[in-house]
């Protein structure tokens, strides 16, 4: 049982900063179609987002806010993920309080960001498929040479959902393996109290 619960260890720590490294990914990647696609449909974005060649193109700038908010808070999501190696909760064979309190606070980040993103995540896919004119976009790619994307070309806001599911689980399989190591150690602890009464 212990060997089986150091490999869980190791494992769930690894998985959990890539985890993260993959939120950070996904947080790049959510405009980088819209980018190409609106960045030229609006010739003042800075004071009028309605003077538009594409009904609906504005979606991008205004999701630009939270796809900003959304990578700072990704960087910040590894960095705690870090925690887990700096306190080497991946490879202590007796946690102590520093490895509970690292667990506690990459757990909590892990399910503080996914409640935050997903649902702005879902509400900008939402207004993407359903406010643009594809019509417009189609013929404007056309005319100026830019990238046309469809309402069925929703990869990087579907990829986010994988990355957050994957992002979940790692954050369940850490408070798993914090209950396994609590058994494991309170065992360790019987099998030496054991000894010394035979002693």
């Amino acid at each position: 049982m212990y060997k089986k619960q150091m490999f869980l260890q190791k494992a769930v720590c690894i998985m959990a900063l890539i985890a993260a490294a993959l939120v950070f990914a996904g947080s790049l990647g959510l405009s980088t179609d819209l980018y190409d696609a609106f960045s030229k449909t609006i010739l003042d974005p800075d004071h009028d987002l309605d003077t538009t060649a594409v009904t609906g193109s504005r979606v991008y700038y205004d999701m630009f806010g939270f796809n900003s908010a959304f990578t700072k808070a990704a960087v910040g999501l590894i960095i705690v993920s870090l925690s887990l190696f700096v306190t080497r909760t991946h490879i202590r064979r007796k946690y102590y309080i520093s490895n509970y309190i690292s667990t506690a606070l990459v757990t909590a980040a892990y399910f503080g960001i996914s409640i935050w993103c997903l649902p702005q995540i879902m509400h900008y896919k939402s207004r993407f498929q359903n406010e643009v004119d594809f019509g417009e976009l189609k013929a404007f790619s056309k005319d100026w040479g830019t990238l046309y994307i469809s309402p069925d070309d929703t990869f990087w806001f579907d990829m986010n959902y994988f990355v957050f599911g994957f992002l979940i689980l790692s954050g369940v399989l850490l408070i798993v393996n914090v209950f396994f190591k609590i058994k494991v150690m309170r065992a360790e602890r019987q099998a030496i109290g054991s000894g010394k009464e035979r002693a």
